[in-house]
């Protein structure tokens, strides 16, 4: 399902610099969630109405482009709030982890993001390792400790193995993002409910995991 582009003429008319370019770079967006981060600044150029040696007066090459729209998409649409909202200890873990996902699909399961994310992951490991260590150190980490907390286990470092079970988590409610922008198949009109429920499954076993895990990594 293709989003309308930017009229040419949004362009092309005198502008402040910094207008035009949130407007290049929202026009960018939009772009490469389309046709991926393979696609060429000359196309782009010619959506917005400009020549391409504009866009570069902006932007001196495409690697500079898709930094930006990095920035804007994968950093901008974060939220610190939800990582504070995740450690308040006065709301029960599993009513915390449900508000996050809530607030987290209500951002991320957009069009443009959900396939932008699917294209770093494909064309760009660059963009989308940078983009797992901060969701690893803003979500995971944080998601692992309060798990250790609520189930009794000491305090210390996440490892691996615990941060793939709350990785396996965040995959299973992304992919609802995935299955309506990337396959265009159909999804539950209440996603929320949706998420609850795959919150109460995952806390329904992961005490019983995590305490495998912990013994297991405890010296012979």
């Amino acid at each position: 399902m293709p989003v309308p582009t930017q009229k040419p003429n949004a362009i092309r008319r005198r502008l402040p610099r910094q207008e035009r370019e949130k407007l290049i770079v929202a026009e960018a967006i939009r772009f490469f969630a389309e046709v991926g981060f393979e696609g060429q600044t000359r196309a782009l150029a010619q959506r917005l109405g400009v020549t391409q040696p504009l866009l570069y007066r902006y932007f001196p090459d495409k690697d500079a482009l898709i930094e930006r729209v990095y920035q804007e998409v994968f950093l901008g649409g974060w939220n610190p709030a939800w990582t504070v909202g995740l450690r308040n200890r006065a709301v029960s873990l599993r009513d915390r982890i449900v508000q996050f996902y809530h607030a987290y699909s209500r951002r991320h399961f957009r069009y443009e993001q959900v396939r932008l994310f699917m294209f770093a992951g494909l064309k760009d490991q660059g963009l989308a390792n940078r983009y797992m260590g901060f969701v690893r150190e803003n979500l995971f980490e944080p998601l692992v400790e309060e798990l250790r907390f609520e189930i009794g286990l000491p305090a210390q470092a996440p490892n691996d193995y615990e941060v793939e079970c709350v990785a396996g988590l965040h995959g299973a409610v992304a992919y609802i993002g995935v299955r309506r922008w990337v396959y265009h198949a159909p999804v539950p009109e209440d996603t929320d409910r949706v998420i609850a429920n795959m919150v109460d499954s995952f806390l329904s076993g992961i005490q019983d995991v995590f305490r495998r895990i912990a013994a297991e990594a405890q010296p012979a």
